[in-house]
């Protein structure tokens, strides 16, 4: 079974399946326009003092073409927990898994590092700091990237004291660690990657945890530091991992007065927040909120458990939209019983003029009047993160995809070992 992992470790098991269509249909909607049925505009709310808040979404020269980048099919067994830098290099973790008379009782998986140097015609393995592991015990094993040749390593446990490995020469060497908070940072580093932790008690996990911090994991040496200074976001605070193409950060939570779903974006790398309450259709708080920043709008994905319907494993309840740089939000989309998409993996895909693509469990899902009404695109999901070159798609078995403008993808294929023709 192929397993992606999260940011925490956890094995999130999807069953993925090639996707036969990849860009949003077409659309030329004012994505200014009104809002949605059942939704008003959220009131946008506050954080410390230096908040810039406001400015429209609207940088230059992130929305072009994605780069094109190689594919290596041919690396052994499958591939999870994908990652690029700046500079077009990247990271992949592999696991090779044998099982029958060749391998030990209950089979062995053996886990690779894949390397793609910057320029390079092909990724290339490089030494794996971590062991073998039984079929049985499964993939939990996570990857960070950190910047141009810098990745870390996570052996796949929440605890504090579980063991990491950090490289700053594209893998050539590595550098253990722990998962271990040390000290406080002021402000997010350039590649550093956003995270959680449990200050009390010690020892505990994220997972059993009463109050969790966010904090820096540094592209200096892997460590983990927390942020001086943090939004007010509830007791659960949910970071997103990787900055946004604007340059902004952005924490989803909940609004302590109301007890709603809220984020926090901040743009001035972390040194102080701006909070705005979202229009949820729910009077509770949810699980969090997945946020995508595009050249017209932000998308804010409400994820929390559904009224009514078949029960889904990741489950959407609204998705809010921004042309204010997240001052302000509209209910775009209210998730019911019935009409799709009511799953969301990963992140939505923004695109112009009021295009968005939501990639649910079964299939893709595409508007071109900023997420009002949805067609569905073909059979099949796949799961998006950030990275800092664009939205990174996986499908099924070893196919990946990268856009920087959420309509142009550029595929590349790793380690189709087991893929079937």
């Amino acid at each position: 079974m192929r397993r992606l992992v999260g940011a925490t470790g956890a094995v999130v098991a999807l069953v993925l399946a090639v996707l036969t269509g990849c860009t949003a249909p077409g659309g030329s909607d004012d994505p200014r326009g009104a809002g949605a049925p059942g939704g008003a505009a959220g009131s946008g709310g506050s954080a410390g003092p230096g908040s810039s808040g406001g400015s429209s979404p609207r940088p230059t020269g992130v929305f072009g073409a994605a780069p094109r980048l190689p594919s290596s099919p041919a690396l052994p067994g499958w591939s999870h927990s994908p990652g690029l830098a700046r500079d077009g290099s990247g990271f992949a973790l592999l696991a090779e898994c044998r099982e029958g008379e060749e391998a030990p009782e209950g089979g062995v998986c053996r886990q690779h590092v894949a390397v793609l140097d910057a320029g390079a015609k092909e990724w290339v393995l490089r030494r794996s700091p971590l062991p073998e592991v039984s079929s049985a015990t499964g993939i939990s094993a996570n990857l960070l990237v950190l910047g141009p040749g810098r990745a870390l390593v996570e052996a796949g446990g929440a605890g504090p004291g579980d063991r990491t490995w950090f490289t700053r020469d594209g893998g050539r060497t590595w550098r253990a660690g722990d998962r271990r908070t040390v000290g406080t940072t002021p402000e997010i580093p350039v590649g550093a990657v956003l995270a959680t932790d449990c200050p009390a008690p010690a020892g505990a996990s994220v997972d059993d945890c009463a109050r969790t911090r966010v904090v820096v994991v540094s592209p200096q040496d892997g460590r983990r530091r927390a942020l001086a200074r943090v939004p007010l976001l509830g007791a659960h605070p949910r970071p997103a991992e990787r900055q946004e193409p604007d340059g902004s950060w952005w924490v989803s939570g909940t609004d302590p007065l109301s007890g709603r779903a809220a984020v926090a974006v901040s743009r001035d790398a972390g040194r102080s927040w701006t909070v705005s309450r979202l229009p949820s259709p729910a009077t509770g708080p949810g699980w969090y909120t997945a946020v995508a920043v595009g050249q017209d709008a932000v998308y804010a994905a409400e994820m929390g458990e559904l009224t009514g319907g078949e029960p889904v494993k990741n489950p959407m309840r609204a998705l809010h939209r921004s042309v204010d740089g997240g001052r302000t939000w509209q209910r775009m989309w209210t998730t019911g019983p019935e009409r799709e998409p009511r799953t969301l993996l990963g992140l939505p895909v923004p695109g112009p003029g009021g295009r968005v693509e939501i990639g649910g469990e079964l299939s893709g899902y595409g508007s071109g009047d900023g997420g009002r009404t949805f067609v569905r695109l073909g059979d099949g999901a796949h799961f998006t993160r950030r990275t800092p070159l664009g939205l990174l798609r996986e499908t099924a078995p070893c196919r990946y995809a990268l856009t920087a403008d959420g309509v142009r993808w550029s595929e590349f294929r790793l380690a189709c070992e087991g893929e079937e023709s």
